[in-house]
């Protein structure tokens, strides 16, 4: 049966983290039927989007773009030796490419130019891993997910053409699978025209999810540098505990709500045909992790969920009209637009408020174009907080004594908009 390995960024940040990668693969994976998925090394994407950001802005970029070339260099260096030919080579062909595209970066749009930049770090990591592999002597194959996985030309975010990529994915993997192990990116695909898109920040869960998918796997298993799936982040509350066990909707919802720990568009490929998702850690991968299902599991303990840097933008009719159906479509239609997550929602009789997180050049264009029609307020530098199982104490836990904006609560959650240090302003 075939599994699907994917790895973040955290566990190949270095080079005893492609050794320890490369010892779970054959420890607990197998010498075929194994598709690894690899994200970019450690904080590479970051530097990317700082290197592509300059470039955009006319700004040098010289000092970086040698920091990331001289940090991957010093990972192939320690894995293979100084100067060794085969990884020498094909390193400086990859950032001979990346400077070419940031050369050329200004001439093209702001969003579709970040998709040809930012994947670089998923080809440096899955080309060092590789040739570790083959090192080895694993027989290994690399595969480009630019060609399996297949968008459209929605940057920064494709929309994955599924009857496309299954046919590629079966037609390029299942033949290689038989008799060794297949290594690709995760993150990025390709449009038919053969530009490179990326699926959304730390999209390379969903990328794992597709391959499983399509390839009617037997698991999924995202390693981590946490235990599993706990119900809070325990770099922000002391104590937070392990959830050994998960059905995909309450994966599905905290996901949905900001845990990082999964990306939210990861359970449904796998719900559609029941295969299991573990939550494993790198750190100690003898241990189980966490398993998302189908089986409804019981848990009671709150969970915790921040999401930073939220804004929230309030429209209130000039003319007096009701907030009917028809001006709430048009209100959340400009969300859709700019391709826009909506975190919380809230509507009264005249008005209209939403939260999500946006560039500041985003929510000129917003207010801009609604102005005329809707008085538009709006707080910026705002945190939201999102706890299921909710209790009093939870409440009050995350409120401490902070002015807060909006709250709402359900059955089973509670969501809490507080004011940090929020500025505001009206348009």
């Amino acid at each position: 049966m075939i599994r699907i390995f994917k790895f973040g960024g955290a566990s190949v940040k270095d080079a005893n983290g492609v050794r320890n990668a490369a010892e779970i693969m054959l420890r607990q994976g197998s010498p075929n039927n194994l598709v690894v998925v690899i994200s970019a090394m450690g904080k590479t994407t970051n530097a990317l989007e700082l290197l592509f950001q300059k470039a955009q802005e006319g700004l040098d970029y010289q000092q970086e773009f040698e920091n990331l070339k001289s940090f991957h260099e010093h990972i192939a260096s320690d894995l293979f030796g100084p100067g060794e030919e085969e990884s020498s080579s094909a390193l400086n062909r990859y950032f001979t490419r990346l400077e070419f595209q940031l050369l050329h970066s200004k001439a093209i749009d702001f969003d579709m130019g970040y998709d040809q930049v930012v994947p670089f770090g998923e080809y440096l990591s899955t080309l060092i891993v590789y040739l570790y592999m083959k090192k080895k002597g694993v027989q290994v194959f690399l595969q480009n997910a630019r060609f399996l996985i297949q968008t459209d030309m929605t940057w920064r975010e494709g929309i994955v053409n599924m009857e496309e990529t299954g046919r590629h994915i079966r037609k390029e993997l299942e033949p290689l699978l038989k008799t060794g192990i297949v290594i690709t990116q995760g993150f990025i695909g390709g449009t038919k025209s053969g530009n490179l898109t990326t699926l959304g920040r730390e999209g390379s869960d969903y990328t794992a999810a597709l391959m499983g998918h399509f390839l009617n796997a037997a698991s999924v298993t995202i390693w981590k540098d946490v235990p599993g799936v706990l119900n809070a982040d325990p770099k922000w509350i002391q104590g937070a505990v392990l959830l050994p066990g998960l059905s995909y909707h309450d994966a599905a919802e905290l996901t949905y709500f900001g845990a990082t720990v999964i990306h939210p568009k990861t359970i449904r490929p796998l719900a559609q045909k029941d295969i299991p998702l573990m939550v494993r850690s790198f750190l100690d991968p003898e241990k189980e992790g966490t398993m998302v299902g189908p089986e409804q599991v019981k848990w009671n303990d709150p969970a915790f969920i921040r999401k930073n840097n939220q804004t929230l933008v309030s429209f209130t009719s000039r003319d007096y009209s009701f907030m009917d159906e028809e001006n709430i479509s048009e209100v959340l239609h400009v969300f859709k637009q700019e391709n826009l997550k909506i975190h919380m929602l809230q509507v009264s009789a005249l008005s209209i408020s939403v939260v999500t997180e946006l560039r500041n050049s985003v929510l000129a264009r917003i207010v801009s174009h609604m102005k005329t029609h809707y008085a538009v307020l709006y707080n910026e530098n705002l945190t939201l907080y999102t706890i299921k199982n909710y209790t009093q104490w939870a409440i009050d836990m995350v409120v401490n004594g902070h002015p807060v904006i909006l709250d709402q609560r359900s059955r089973n959650t509670c969501q809490i908009l507080l004011k940090d240090s929020a500025d505001s302003a009206t348009a």
